[in-house]
């Protein structure tokens, strides 16, 4: 254990070490060691199996993506997450894990692993990725059961928005108890929030994180999510990150704000010296055309997220890009030469922040590798235009199963198990009958 965690452990009175991992689908898995045991330990041991896991709790009847013999793996933490769980009854801490085999080798289905490997494949090029990460989320009533529809909270006047209430300072100030909880949480985690605003569904909020390196990021948005669920539980309310929670309401987005700067000069690649748009910037765009439709599964990863990418509903049907068209999957901000960069709008809420950071990269790394060129930017509406993107999960697995470069980056084995995974929660989607069918099917058919 490095003398950081120790040190940082005493510092605080630490009793309690929550060790952590994000799994596939980005829920926080791992093991609450007393402190004094945690700082004896050299590393923790848990099932590889812990990365095929569903959202159901399941694992795929195919283990062919996996050593039978349920393998342990070591968990390493990363000195530089270790935070405070600012919620927790006693002096807690928790803190993020990497993942080793027993000879020292990375665990490739880790999705840490991935947003590392993509970040040294820029860093081979000379290059470093910046990203900022946008997150929505609604904010609803507690639901105890799942046949019922959600619905908003009831804020500080004793009344649920009816209406929405898109960038309203009163709609967020409803919920200002709440909000000054999820800040101080923040604040204690060093979680960098930059803005936060009222979107455009009931109780629909959005916060924006501040840009920097693409592991913290994807490590602040991971712990963001937890951070508000756990603030709105404490004033009895949810909040979710579904894609779609509500029929008649928008989505959850994750947009991805990215660029790419010289590590020798820290000046951005996508602008030349006269403040013109480069080559770069030009293809970086074009690899995202091209491979986002093969990467979606990642950024929109299961059954429900489909729901969200509806032709007029403030989400992408296509992967057209503009200057400053929030109609397009691709948007390129008003911005100064040197904070040029492509927002990437494509990604749902409930994705994995590691995975979809990762997908974006990766996109784009390709197109400027391969030297692509994107089509001509995009002035009306794209929402116009025909769906350029998988419409079901199944559809979104088997085009990347087909991509080899997306394949080649996240390797045959991750792949095959994320697959696995993923069709596996499909099927037991497929089980359920829903509302709907009984509703128009029962007596009609």
């Amino acid at each position: 254990m490095t003398q950081k965690i120790q040190q940082f452990l005493r510092d605080h009175g630490i009793s309690e070490v929550e060790a952590i991992i994000p799994d596939m689908a980005g829920v926080a898995r791992g093991k609450i060691v007393p402190a004094e045991k945690y700082a004896e330990e050299e590393g923790m041991r848990m099932p590889e199996s812990i990365f095929l896991q569903t959202v159901t709790g399941d694992y795929p009847d195919d283990d062919s993506s996996i050593n039978p013999s349920e393998i342990d793996i070591v968990l390493k933490a990363d000195p530089s997450t270790i935070r405070v769980v600012p919620w927790a009854a006693e002096p807690t801490a928790q803190v993020i894990h990497d993942c080793f085999y027993s000879d020292g080798r990375p665990v490739p289905m880790a999705p840490r692993y991935l947003l590392r490997r993509i970040i040294e494949m820029y860093a081979a090029k000379g290059w470093k990725a910046v990203v900022a990460p946008e997150l929505e989320f609604f904010l609803v009533d507690p639901n105890l059961d799942p046949d019922y529809p959600l619905k908003p909270p009831v804020g500080r006047s004793g009344r649920p928005e009816i209406g929405r209430q898109s960038y309203s300072i009163a709609a967020v100030n409803e919920f200002d108890p709440m909000f000054d909880d999820m800040y101080a949480f923040c604040e204690a985690q060093n979680i960098d929030i930059d803005t936060l605003i009222h979107e455009d569904g009931a109780a629909q909020m959005e916060i924006n994180l501040l840009h920097g390196d693409p592991l913290s990021l994807a490590d602040q948005a991971f712990l963001f999510k937890r951070t508000a669920r756990e603030a709105a539980l404490r004033h009895k309310m949810y909040a979710t990150f579904m894609a779609k929670p509500m029929a008649k309401e928008p989505g959850s987005a994750m947009h991805i704000h990215q660029s790419v700067v010289d590590t020798t000069t820290g000046e951005n690649v996508f602008s030349n010296k006269d403040g013109s748009p480069t080559q770069l910037f030009f293809s970086h765009i074009a690899g995202l055309q091209k491979y986002l439709p093969a990467a979606m599964s990642l950024f929109a990863p299961n059954v429900n997220s489909y729901r969200r990418l509806s032709r007029y509903t403030m989400a992408p049907i296509n992967v057209q890009w503009g200057y400053d068209n929030r109609t397009a999957g691709l948007r390129v901000p008003v911005s100064s030469p040197s904070n040029r960069r492509v927002e990437n709008r494509l990604g749902g809420a409930d994705a994995n922040p590691y995975l979809a950071i990762t997908a974006s990269m990766a996109c784009g790394y390709l197109g400027m590798i391969e030297g692509l060129k994107p089509t001509e930017p995009i002035n009306g509406s794209a929402y116009e235009l025909p769906f350029a993107l998988p419409r079901t999960l199944a559809e979104a697995l088997k085009l990347l199963r087909e991509c080899k470069p997306l394949v080649d980056i996240f390797g045959d084995r991750y792949v095959a198990a994320y697959a696995a995974v993923k069709e596996t929660e499909h099927e037991t989607f497929l089980q359920v009958i829903s509302s709907w069918e009984r509703e128009h099917l029962l007596l009609n058919v």
